[in-house]
């Protein structure tokens, strides 16, 4: 009955106090029974080796974190988790709208997500391509451990630098639950952002927001049975979160454009921008004579049309999420059973049902495609016909193309919003167990489902809009031609051609949702036998341990179908499948060289090896590893290794389907008084007549091409790594680590990125990026709705330079106990020492370390850490937490002297300055079993950088770097856990 009161006083949650462990787990560690996986016999299997050892320890820098720091994070998200430490850069994840695929991936060392591979309890997650944190219940992490460092030779493709690997509780005797609520209380005042909000004409940010809510609860039941020879668990959770409009921060109330001035011209400030797909409506008759940017619908309603200005230009950004809103149901089991020493079978299941919605402006017809409208269109008034078509045509029965930019908000249409739903399976099955004393075999299965649905809803068919611009008159009504003809029965003329002119018949007409659709699987069968020398004597004769090794095969087959409906494929979607398999073989060997001895408490050798025949490759790859261990005391322990890494395309690099895609750039040839001049752009496939005349690229989204190519090669890796873990006998709670990685990553699979092919093709008219402009020869335009009606630069996928970073992180752990309770400090930090591109060989490299923006992307400060600070009392009852987040100053790319870098000059942006973030939280034993935590992150409400729209590369967002920067500003959060 007391247990029963408790749980029900807890409302249900919070996960695993770690004993006496430290409270604030974001720690370097290279104890084996910290960053690795006790069995029953005490052997541990280290992350980043597959031999399972007494008392092993890992060779690589290891951070972990435990699922303490989760908690005192206040986080339902893992990948937030893993956004805060240094080694990693923010990929895909809930603060990214327009674009998202919904789902939320890691980054290590800012080489890419696809190139760090992640991992369950030592397995995969999920196909590399479809790889979602999403599907990680946080509530069951014990902990995580991030790998810097290649590791294929022991985990195979894909972990180039280094490996993130989810530890979950799998054995849970009881009952563990955990709720928590949340939400954002940020304070708009910004004086300077909301004046110049105010300046544009539109509506500042509300003062004080409240939003952003959160809901996670979650549950997990266990039971040991036969005697403690089997386990099952299982658990269930469930997450709620609430948008955030960017109508609700300062920093996004309006997209901010760059103010140009001076002499030389150069950005000096920030001014609210937006689109010239404007609610008025814009026009430009694709013939010649026409006003220099076209012409634009009267504000008061008439039929009238005057030449366009930037004062027409539409606020797209309040109704954007800057949080989007999800749905998450995740379930699952694990369950073991030990029929004998030699056989004990396992297996798990996983699954999670995720829902979120991106939401951006409303549709609109947009620039680029191509519109036709019949001269002697009643719908518009002789002036408009006039112009459109000139004197001698108006009023005729020809049809004259036109781009028009009209978004009909003033109408009943709802902003654009995407549907994005996973599906996701996982389950694992084997048997394993000691078949001769020091002999372990292992033989397994993997199988994993990710189904994603798709609805992009709220969008303007531009088909049906060309259908219902081809008006007559018939009986006096205004009737479409396609009606006339019988060819679309349910056509309804749309007035364009004054504001507010559309009907909502016509607009339901218009407006058509799209569907696609995508399987992805992947299935792994492997089989590995550990043998331990320790219990054969066979050690060379300096050493107690004996020397261990681990023999395995593996197979994997991976597979993706990609489809869509009739809609989505006429606007430009490719439908695509294919599959490829892979058969391995490695092995991996430890010898102790010497122990125990005067200035060799410890010497030990590790190599690894893998050969990999792929059945896109004819050719077999070979991966290998070597590590060395020296400690001359047990104070000091020296560290170091090399490993050859590779990457095989992946199916969407391979198979993906080669479209069109919209890019955050300018078009340097474009405007009444272009920036470059008329021999630069005649370099990329300007005429004479189109230099002066062509149309900007709307609301600064120019078009690249993107797509697969099945002739991709593996790229190759070679990673270094040393490091000195010191831990002092005479401070007990002290470690300090200090470790180099260097890793370089040649024939990268990866795009040359449409901001650097237009800054090399104007610098330094190299033919080849100039080759790679493919403009609309009807009139130069980069922009457009296909590869046929549009322009474009060319960006597929191909094997290009090389990568590589180098750095060092720096790890301390302190802990000490006075007569008021006990204080500990964790603090990780990374100094970044190079970031470097080379785009093609030989064409020279570019470094990115202290720079953002344009072909760099997100800030890639010199140095970021996080710190925490624990007060914890003598009774363990009760905690306070501070944490310290640092990101450092970053300058803006373009304004370097680096050739590939190179822009227009920004004095506004020009650096982005420190951040400090705090966090506060603190925990307490409300009864014996029930732990209340409440905290608040961001504590000082610090605003983001607001930065122009056309410095923001991926996963840029809301006028800045949702990812790397805090723009929910001040949130709070409260969760009460329990386990019986």
């Amino acid at each position: 009955m007391r247990r029963t009161t408790r749980l029900l006083a807890s409302a249900a949650v919070t996960a695993l106090v770690l004993g006496n462990a430290l409270p604030a787990l974001a720690q370097t560690t290279t104890d084996g029974q910290v960053a690795g996986e006790a069995t029953g016999d005490e052997t541990i299997t280290v992350t980043g080796s597959r031999i399972a050892q007494p008392g092993a320890k890992s060779n690589s820098p290891i951070t972990t974190v435990g699922a303490e720091e989760i908690r005192l994070q206040g986080a339902t998200n893992v990948e937030n988790v893993l956004n805060r430490l240094p080694q990693i850069t923010p990929d895909a994840n809930e603060n990214v709208s327009n674009g998202s695929d919904g789902t939320a991936r890691v980054n290590l060392r800012n080489l890419g997500s696809n190139r760090n591979l992640v991992l369950v309890n030592g397995q995969r997650l999920l196909p590399i391509q479809a790889t979602d944190l999403n599907f990680i219940p946080g509530f069951m992490v014990e902990r995580v451990d991030v790998m810097s460092g290649g590791a294929s030779a022991v985990y195979g493709s894909d972990a180039v630098s280094g490996v993130i690997n989810f530890v979950l509780r799998d054995n849970l005797n009881g009952v563990k639950t955990d709720v928590q609520y949340g939400f954002s209380a940020h304070h708009n005042n910004n004086d300077a952002y909301r004046a110049r909000v105010r300046a544009a004409g539109f509506t500042p940010a509300l003062s004080t927001p409240v939003d952003g809510q959160r809901f996670d609860a979650n549950i997990a039941m266990g039971a040991n049975f036969a005697e403690d020879r089997g386990n099952v668990t299982a658990y269930f959770g469930y997450r709620d979160v609430r948008p955030i409009l960017q109508y609700n921060r300062d920093v996004s109330a309006c997209a901010l454009d760059p103010v140009f001035s001076g002499d030389p011209e150069a950005a000096t400030a920030l001014t609210c921008g937006g689109s010239s797909n404007n609610q008025y409506g814009r026009f430009v008759p694709l013939r010649t004579g026409i006003a220099p940017g076209g012409y634009n619908n009267t504000v008061d309603g008439n039929k009238t049309w005057v030449q366009y200005n930037p004062s027409f230009r539409y606020n797209y950004a309040p109704l954007n999420y800057f949080q989007r809103n999800g749905t998450r149901f995740t379930a699952g089991a694990f369950a073991k059973y030990e029929v004998t020493p030699a056989a004990e079978l396992y297996g798990s299941f996983m699954f999670m049902d995720d829902r979120t919605n991106s939401q951006v402006a409303p549709s609109a017809l947009f620039q680029g495609y191509p519109y036709s409208i019949n001269c002697n269109n009643p719908l518009m008034s002789a002036q408009q016909a006039t112009l459109l078509c000139g004197a001698a045509a108006a009023g005729t029965n020809v049809n004259q193309d036109v781009y028009i930019g009209y978004r009909p908000v003033a109408a009943p249409a709802q902003p654009r919003r995407d549907d994005l739903r996973h599906t996701d399976y996982r389950v694992t099955g084997g048997v394993r167990g000691e078949i001769a004393k020091g002999i372990r075999y292992d033989l397994n299965a993997l199988f994993s489902t990710v189904i994603f649905n798709e609805t992009y809803r709220n969008d303007i068919d531009p088909a049906r809009a060309n259908r219902a611009l081809k008006v007559d008159l018939v009986n006096g009504v205004p009737t479409c031609r396609s009606v006339i003809d019988g060819t679309d029965p349910t056509c309804v003329p749309l007035n364009v051609f004054q504001f507010r002119g559309p009907t909502a018949a016509a607009l339901n007409y218009v407006y058509a949702p799209t569907s696609t659709e995508g399987l992805d699987r992947e299935t792994v069968i492997a089989g590995t036998v550990n043998f331990d020398g320790s219990e054969y004597g066979v050690k060379l004769p300096w050493a107690e341990t004996g020397i261990g090794a681990v023999f395995g095969v593996e197979h994997r087959r991976e597979s993706l179908e990609f489809r869509a409906d009739a809609l989505a494929i006429a606007k430009g979607t490719k439908e695509i499948s294919g599959a490829f398999d892979v058969t391995e073989g490695f092995t991996e060997i430890r010898v102790p060289i010497i122990e125990d001895r005067p200035f060799f408490d410890e010497l030990s050798l590790t190599g690894g090896y893998r050969f990999s025949k792929y059945s896109t490759n004819s050719k077999g790859i070979s991966t290998y590893k070597g590590e060395i261990a020296w400690a001359p005391s047990a104070d000091l322990r020296l560290r170091g290794g090399y490993n050859r890494a590779i990457r095989a395309p992946n199916i969407s690099e391979l198979f993906g389907a080669q479209t069109p895609g919209n890019v955050t750039t300018q078009d340097p040839c474009s405007g009444t008084s272009p920036a470059a001049t008329f021999q630069q752009c005649q370099r990329t496939g300007v005429t004479a007549a189109q230099y002066g005349n062509i149309i900007e690229c709307p609301s600064e989204q120019c078009t690249g091409f993107y797509g697969g190519n099945q002739a991709l090669r593996p790229e190759e890796a070679d990673t270094y790594t040393a490091g000195i873990v010191f831990t002092p006998r005479f401070a007990r709670r002290l470690m300090l680590s200090v470790d180099y990685f260097n890793i370089k990553v040649k024939d990268y699979i990866g795009v040359i990125p449409v901001t650097l092919t237009i800054s090399q093709c104007f610098a330094t008219g190299d033919p080849f990026f100039c080759s790679l402009f493919n403009r609309n020869p009807r009139n130069g335009v980069l922009f457009g709705g296909d590869a046929t009606t549009g322009g474009y630069v060319t960006s597929t996928t191909q094997n290009t330079g090389s990568l590589g970073t180098s750095g060092l992180d720096l790890g301390v752990n302190y802990g000490f106990k006075t007569g008021i309770g006990k204080f500990d400090v964790n603090m990780v930090g990374t100094w970044l020492r190079d970031l470097t591109t080379e785009p093609l060989p030989g064409l020279g490299k570019y470094d990115c370390k202290g720079l953002f923006g344009g072909t760099c992307g997100q800030p890639s400060p010199e140095w970021r850490h996080q710190a925490r600070f624990t007060w914890t009392s003598l009774d363990d009852r009760g905690a306070i937490s501070l944490n310290w987040r640092y990101i450092g100053p970053t300058d803006l790319s373009s304004n370097t002297d680096d050739p590939f870098l190179q822009g227009a000059p920004y004095q506004v942006n020009a650096r982005l300055p420190v951040a400090n973030y705090f966090d506060l939280a603190a925990t307490a034993s409300v009864l014996d079993d029930v732990t209340l935590r409440i905290g608040v992150n961001n504590l000082l409400d610090r605003d983001p950088p607001g930065i122009a729209q056309g410095l923001l590369a991926s996963f840029g967002n809301g006028n800045t770097y949702p990812g790397v920067y805090d723009v929910a500003g001040r949130t709070f959060f409260v969760g009460l856990s329990a386990e019986f």
